[in-house]
């Protein structure tokens, strides 16, 4: 890795760790995110085309880390419930307490996928073609998603979050 790359990488690591502190909502596990990312992504450094933006890749490299842990837990979990080990209570610490505010509380119930959308164009200031070459998904999807994202959020911060209508079927 040339120093340029290097400052510019130390130069991301703020960034990457506050996204991936709004994906994991939790502080211990945004840092063990990004560590698990930059390994990753030192691994595949001699692989990486030059034409790659480094903000992108990086953040690309990060939501794929972030989606492949949730399904591994999702399949733990399966696998604790069929033997039957409960998960133990853990007490709030002090910083989650200070996090519910209702803005925050509001932006949590996002699904993951209208969150990131929402933070990588509204806090880490991306374009809407660099969040789709970031998640790997349409631009019109990120337009979509974001809108609702958006739309979501009015109405939690309200207070008049309506779940999606089921028509009952004949």
């Amino acid at each position: 890795m040339d120093e340029l790359d290097e400052d510019r990488l130390h130069a991301l690591i703020p960034r990457m760790r506050q996204f991936a502190r709004a994906l994991t909502r939790d502080g211990t596990a945004a840092d063990d995110l990004v560590q698990a990312a930059l390994e990753r992504a030192l691994r595949a450094w001699s692989s990486r085309s030059k034409r790659d933006a480094l903000q992108s890749w990086l953040f690309s490299i990060l939501y794929r880390q972030f989606i492949d842990e949730q399904r591994r837990a999702k399949r733990w979990r399966r696998v604790l419930d069929v033997v039957g080990v409960a998960d133990e209570p853990h007490a709030p610490s002090a910083e989650r307490v200070n996090e519910g505010r209702d803005a925050l509380a509001a932006f949590a119930q996002l699904p993951d996928e209208q969150r990131a959308i929402l933070l990588l164009v509204g806090v880490e200031g991306f374009s809407y073609r660099e969040v789709a070459d970031t998640l790997e998904i349409p631009i019109g999807t990120v337009m979509s998603r974001l809108s609702r994202a958006r739309d979501r959020l009015r109405r939690l911060s309200e207070g008049r979050a309506s779940t999606p209508a089921l028509r009952i079927l004949k």
